[in-house]
């Protein structure tokens, strides 16, 4: 049986216990949450998993030696310690990626390239020659993290960013991250138990991730590769059995799943989207400007949506948010609506209460995620 090891989950600012619960439902053991991470045991099984089926991980690192470095030099002698022959070939290519903390070392890339020379020359002392450097499809990516004098080296075994989940080829202007639009749909308690809508859906992004979320797709079912599968220890039929495990875990929805956007451009893209992630059955979009809806369904309604910020399209803001509060109370009735913005002063003339507020970044931009419960007829009737 293969033994487990750790790991690091990397994720976006504030959706580490959103991660850490996945991983746990997923059969994750030694959970512990940092700083947009979460670490965690489990066997080359469970690493393929966790690419699978983490909607709210950026990338699956698989630590592989710790030291303890105090300068550059200690850095490189640490790297060139390694056995680099373990991991991969000489005409294999690989790529490093730094991040630091703390006053030894401040240059992420200078230590990306230091680590790099110590890697060459291992080869090349032994072999004559030297692997090569591909930036953008290495067969090995190499992670080096320094936090004050710990250094940690892993295998980077997600390869390119997990939000690229690979049904979303066609993007309008201010496209929102999958892992961000999964992870609001999670804070949201979105669970596939009502109608949903999204009415600002741009390509379609909210829209796909609900729905994944909604029939339990795995997230990074179109990925067209993972860097687990450049390794040695690749097993590929090891990883059709954990796919196949995953997708039978599909279940049915039984609502709709609805997007408007005015711009006739965002719906072609969204359905597009939506066609790539092969979801058309679940998801409609329609060419609607949202200020001019209503309620389409007697049921409940959850809205999870993304709004312009102002800070990529013009428009004016005040009144534009206090056009959205306007229509959700006056033609959304028995609705859980909830939106990102980053625009805090425009929030305060959207005019209804805030049942929630949550502290979130939408890239480097301080934004906050909010709910608004729209509650059918009027104060005196509720009561």
């Amino acid at each position: 049986m293969e033994a487990n090891f750790n790991m690091l989950a990397k994720t976006l600012f504030g959706f580490e216990d959103l991660l850490a619960g996945e991983l746990r439902q997923l059969g994750a053991s030694n959970i512990e949450t940092g700083v947009r991470s979460v670490s965690f045991s489990g066997d080359k099984g469970f690493m393929y998993k966790a690419n699978l089926c983490c909607r709210t991980a950026i990338k699956i690192l698989k630590p592989i030696a710790n030291f303890t470095v105090r300068n550059e030099e200690d850095l490189y002698k640490a790297v060139k310690s390694i056995d680099w022959s373990e991991y991969m070939a000489l005409d294999d290519t690989f790529a490093i990626n730094g991040t630091v903390n703390g006053p030894h070392f401040t240059h992420s890339q200078y230590v990306a390239l230091k680590a790099k020379d110590a890697l060459v020359d291992q080869f090349r002392e032994r072999s004559g020659a030297r692997p090569n450097v591909d930036l953008k499809f290495p067969d090995l990516s190499i992670d080096i993290h320094i936090n004050y004098n710990s250094c940690t080296i892993s295998l980077d075994s997600s390869g390119v960013s997990l939000h690229q989940r690979g049904y979303r080829l066609a993007t309008n202007i201010a496209p929102i991250n999958e892992v961000l639009a999964a992870g609001l749909l999670m804070m949201s308690g979105w669970k596939g138990q009502t109608d949903f809508l999204d009415p600002m859906c741009g390509s379609g992004t909210m829209l796909i991730e609900a729905a994944m979320i909604a029939c339990n797709v795995p997230p990074n079912l179109n990925r067209k590769q993972f860097g687990f599968e450049n390794w040695n220890d690749w097993d590929p039929d090891l990883f059709d059995t954990i796919e196949e495990a995953a997708l039978q875990k599909i279940r049915e929805f039984h609502f709709t799943i609805k997007g408007y956007d005015k711009a006739p451009s965002a719906i072609e893209k969204a359905r597009e989207n939506i066609k790539n992630a092969e979801l058309e059955e679940f998801i409609t979009v329609e060419h609607e400007d949202f200020f001019k809806t209503e309620k389409t369904t007697e049921r409940r309604l959850q809205m999870v949506f993304n709004p312009p910020y102002g800070e990529r399209l013009a428009i004016e803001m005040e009144s534009f948010y206090k056009e959205i509060g306007d229509t959700l109370k006056q033609n959304y009735p028995g609705t859980q609506a909830w939106f990102i913005t980053s625009n805090l002063e425009a929030l305060k003339h959207v005019g209804l209460r805030t049942s929630k507020k949550i502290k979130v970044y939408n890239g480097k931009l301080e934004s906050r995620l909010v709910k608004y419960d729209i509650y059918e007829g009027t104060k005196k009737d509720r009561e």
